[in-house]
């Protein structure tokens, strides 16, 4: 019968499952990157119809330039909002990933400390547990 040690599945399953995640990352980044072009492509066409439209219909409106101004104004304060936002948050996830890493090499030196106790105790507890049986037998 062949040895299967516990170990070594954990190790082989999780790097597995780890790595394949990993493999992962470059096209689920592409496609993100690929959807925001698209998005680009598309409002780029709309303004680019929009400004056709402004001079054939909302000149003849006669607008206030006033409120054209403001609402220039207001779009500008919400962009503004908007990109601090996307900075505070890639800020936030930076830190969030930093945190985790650190999380993990704790529990990595947690374990490294629990195992080599375990491996100090198991003598002594093997040593303890024979003499019991031995002093049971007499």
């Amino acid at each position: 019968m062949e040895h299967v040690s516990i170990c070594d599945v954990m190790k082989g399953n999780t790097s597995e499952i780890i790595r394949k995640h990993e493999s992962v990352i470059p096209s689920f980044l592409q496609n993100y990157s690929n959807l925001y072009a698209e998005f680009l492509h598309v409002f780029d066409n709309i303004y680019g119809t929009c400004y056709i439209n402004e001079k054939e219909f909302f000149d003849k409106l006669n607008i206030d330039h006033r409120f054209l101004k403001q609402l220039k104004d207001n779009s500008e304060y919400i962009k503004n909002r908007y990109l601090e936002n996307i900075e505070l948050s890639t800020r936030f996830l930076d830190e969030q990933i930093k945190m985790q890493t650190s999380a993990m090499h704790s529990f990595e030196n947690f374990a490294n400390i629990m195992m080599d106790s375990y491996q100090k105790s198991l003598p002594k507890l093997m040593g303890s547990l024979i003499h019991l049986n031995n002093l049971v037998l007499f």
